[in-house]
């Protein structure tokens, strides 16, 4: 499942309506929603995420993140590390090679040191 996935299930659970029922307002097959929610599908387009949020009542904050979730959503990632550093393209490809066998806990360590990292507040040791 993709984060955009897991959101628009947390909605609709929260909403209370089926993907059919979801499906069905949006004039799209529920086939199509389960993809989106599982990730066997890539991102949504911008029209679709629009339609989803006014499906939802989404504005301003809650809007930006369900598009901001979209965004990181692509379930086939690839990684072009050509004219990066050799560490670059060793950790792209370990990562390729063990994501699946990683747990939340670490998922979300990962996550939240390249993002400090990204803001300049990492507690790792910078090499």
């Amino acid at each position: 499942m993709t984060p955009y996935g897991e959101k628009m299930r947390s909605l609709r659970d929260a909403k209370g309506v089926t993907q059919k029922q979801m499906a069905q307002a949006l004039g799209v097959s529920g086939a199509y929603l389960s993809a989106l929610e599982h990730g066997n599908r890539g991102r949504p387009g911008s029209g679709m995420i629009m339609q989803i949020c006014d499906y939802f009542g989404l504005i301003w904050d809650d809007s930006e993140e369900l598009k901001r979730l979209a965004r990181l959503s692509h379930p086939r990632v690839t990684v072009d590390t050509a004219g990066l550093s050799a560490r670059a393209t060793e950790l792209a490809n370990e990562l390729a090679q063990t994501i699946g066998d990683l747990d939340d806990q670490t998922l979300q360590w990962i996550l939240d040191e390249i993002r400090a990292q990204k803001e300049g507040k990492s507690s790792g040791p910078a090499y």
